[in-house]
């Protein structure tokens, strides 16, 4: 996290009112969302959504889908695109909270592997071999 992160939490807790604490932090508040986010990262990585869509292995209709917003996805097809795009675990995280899902966890053996591709760069195929490997189910079928 952070040092505004931080700061933001620990003033949270002393906080009485919730509405004042809104009010007096708006401007270090995100207005953030899983469509933003990811065009976000498009444009920081330098990357096009038709390259990262190929390299997920997702179907493309469904993909363009997460992308726009219209289309509420399953935990393992966000971290599919988030290895396509060769995120950070922090990135991959932030990822997986716009899209209203867990964080890599690694205490979990399925995540440790995916963490383990996120931060080797491995490709989607690859990262399904290790799982398979592992007797683990696969980032996508």
């Amino acid at each position: 996290m952070g040092v505004i992160t931080d700061k933001l939490g620990a003033d949270l807790k002393q906080q009485k009112d919730i509405h004042t604490f809104l009010e007096n932090n708006k401007d270090k508040l995100l207005d953030m969302n899983l469509p933003k986010y990811l065009d976000e990262l498009l444009a920081q990585k330098n990357l096009t959504k038709s390259d990262v869509i190929k390299k997920s292995g997702l179907p493309v209709t469904y993909a363009y889908k997460i992308f726009s917003g219209q289309k509420h996805t399953a935990r393992n097809r966000i971290l599919a695109l988030a290895i396509a795009m060769q995120l950070s675990i922090d990135e991959t995280n932030h990822l997986l909270n716009y899209a209203e899902h867990s964080s890599l966890y690694p205490r979990n053996p399925w995540d440790t592997i995916i963490m383990y591709a996120l931060q080797r760069h491995l490709s989607v195929i690859e990262t399904n071999i290790l799982l398979t490997d592992a007797k683990a189910s696969p980032l996508l079928e």
